[in-house]
């Protein structure tokens, strides 16, 4: 019997006992996980889906986490600047190995669907936007929004990325210290612009 399952936007066929490398999963080495995504069942008695199939599941176990092979993106621009870039990049991957397929009560196993994100492992990057939202909450609260494009060097861009980081007013802008600008790190705040915050926050 094999299945076809969907995972990371990609489709594969898959019997028990086959290892895949498939994209990142949130889960650690030992765990077992659940693919619902079945497109198709094979084996006697075929079972296409529309798009899934009812019920059906495919079980893993995740053998560790790895990174694909390198791979190399050459950018050459021959007229007018003539140049060139060469960029690697390895995908973020997950060894699985196929345990078990269900053609019915997949839905009813208490297996943790696999789904695509950091595993419990890795919580380093969710500190990232924890220390934003640190900053967001210690920067001053404004009554009303201005339009941040007034600062010189400010253009729409820049503006977005401070108002994410809170910071929707002149005197919001004004009214921050060293340590909350080096706390910010969705936009690098020059210390000209507080001046000129200072200057039309006072209106």
């Amino acid at each position: 019997m094999f299945a076809v399952l969907k995972t990371g936007g990609k489709q594969y066929k898959v019997q028990a006992g086959d290892i895949l490398r498939v994209e990142k999963l949130a889960a650690d080495a030992g765990e077992k996980v659940q693919f619902n995504d079945v497109l198709m069942l094979g084996g006697d008695a075929p079972v296409v889906g529309a798009p899934f199939v009812e019920g059906a599941g495919v079980q893993a176990e995740v053998i560790e986490q790895i990174k694909g092979d390198k791979v190399i993106k050459f950018v050459k621009r021959r007229r007018k600047h003539s140049s060139k870039r060469t960029v690697g990049h390895r995908q973020k991957l997950t060894l699985v190995k196929i345990t078990d397929i269900l053609s019915s009560g997949a839905d009813t196993s208490g297996i943790k669907a696999a789904t695509g994100s950091a595993p419990a492992g890795e919580a380093a990057p969710a500190a990232k936007p924890a220390k934003k939202a640190a900053a967001k909450a210690e920067a001053p609260a404004a009554a009303a929004a201005d339009d941040l494009t007034k600062l010189n060097g400010v253009g729409p861009a820049a503006a977005k990325k401070l108002v994410e980081a809170g910071i929707e007013s002149f005197a919001a802008l004004a009214a921050l210290s060293d340590e909350q600008i080096a706390a910010i790190e969705t936009v690098k705040v020059k210390p000209e612009w507080v001046e000129q915050a200072k200057e039309l926050a006072k209106g």
